[in-house]
C-alpha cells in the first residue's frame, strides 16, 4: 500500500507560511500542484495499492477538477484525530482495516520532487529489510514511514511534530516499540518560499514548479537577484522602479 496524506489544498487552509510572497489562493495552487506531481508519482509506482487519506473538503479545494480527475479510483479515507500524530496513526489503522496485512508506506504532499522510481525503492526497501523504514526530512522531520504492520504506527502517539527534532524522536519510538528501522535518503520538503524555490529547482518540469514560478518570477530583477536571495531564505528587495 502507498499511503498519500494530505490536506485539501483549500485557499487560506494549506502552507500559509508561504504567505507573503504568495498569496492564499497562489499558496492553495502551489499545494495543489506539490499534491498533483506527488499522487503521479504514487500512479506511475509499479505494484502498489493508492490511497489518500485527506484532511479537510477537496470540494473547495484549488485544481479541484484535476485532483479529482487524478484520484479517480483511488481509496479516500477521511482523515481523523485531534493531533497530526493522531491523524497518522488513524490513517495507519484505516488502511490496516481495509486491506488486511498490506504493507503501508506512507507519504505526505511536501515533496513534490518525489518521482515513481524513488518510491519504487522505497517500497522495495521496506520488503526487504525488515519491519520499518524511515525517510528523514532536510529540516529534521521526516517525509516517509514505511511499517510492515501498519497499526504499529501507534508508536508516533506522543512523538511532538513539526519540530526540528522530529524525526529522531520518531526513530527513537519507533526503536523503543521493538522495530528495527531503515532509513531512505533525505529529501527536503516544502515549508517556505525558500524551501519551495530550491525544491522546484530539484524537479522544474512539473505542475509544482510552474505554480512556484508563477509567484517568484515576478519578484526576481533582471539579473535574478531577488530569486537568489528567496532561495537563501532571505527578503525579496522593493522592486526597482
Amino acid at each position: 500500500m502507498l499511503l498519500v496524506v494530505a490536506k485539501a489544498p483549500a485557499p487560506g487552509q494549506v502552507k500559509t507560511r508561504l504567505c507573503p510572497p504568495a498569496t492564499a489562493d497562489q499558496a492553495a495552487e502551489i499545494a495543489a500542484a506539490a499534491l498533483l506531481d506527488t499522487l503521479d508519482a504514487v500512479a506511475a509506482t509499479p505494484g502498489v495499492t493508492p490511497v489518500l487519506a485527506v484532511g479537510g473538503d477537496l470540494g473547495r479545494a484549488a485544481r479541484r477538477a484535476d485532483l479529482l480527475r487524478a484520484l479517480r479510483g483511488w481509496p479516500i479515507l477521511d482523515q481523523r484525530g485531534a493531533t497530526f500524530a493522531d491523524r497518522l496513526v488513524a490513517a495507519h489503522a484505516d488502511v490496516a482495516d481495509r486491506f488486511p496485512g498490506s504493507p503501508v508506506l506512507q507519504i505526505g504532499m511536501d515533496t513534490p520532487q518525489l518521482r515513481a522510481p524513488m518510491l519504487d525503492r522505497a517500497v522495495r526497501r521496506l520488503a526487504g529489510t525488515g519491519l520499518a523504514v524511515l525517510g528523514p526530512a532536510a529540516d529534521g522531520g521526516w517525509w516517509a514511514l514505511g511499517l510492515r504492520d501498519p497499526r504499529q504506527a501507534e508508536a508516533l502517539l506522543g512523538v511532538p511534530m513539526s519540530r526540528g527534532d522530529t524525526g529522531l524522536r520518531t526513530r527513537r519510538a519507533l526503536r523503543a516499540s521493538g522495530l528495527r528501522v531503515a532509513s531512505l535518503p533525505m529529501l527536503s520538503d516544502v515549508d517556505t518560499m525558500a524551501d519551495a524555490v530550491a525544491v522546484a529547482a530539484i524537479a522544474p518540469h512539473g505542475r509544482f514548479a510552474a505554480a512556484v514560478a508563477a509567484v517568484t518570477v515576478p519578484l526576481a530583477d533582471p539579473r535574478g537577484q531577488n530569486l537568489a536571495l528567496l532561495a537563501r531564505g532571505g527578503e525579496t528587495a522593493a522592486p526597482r522602479p
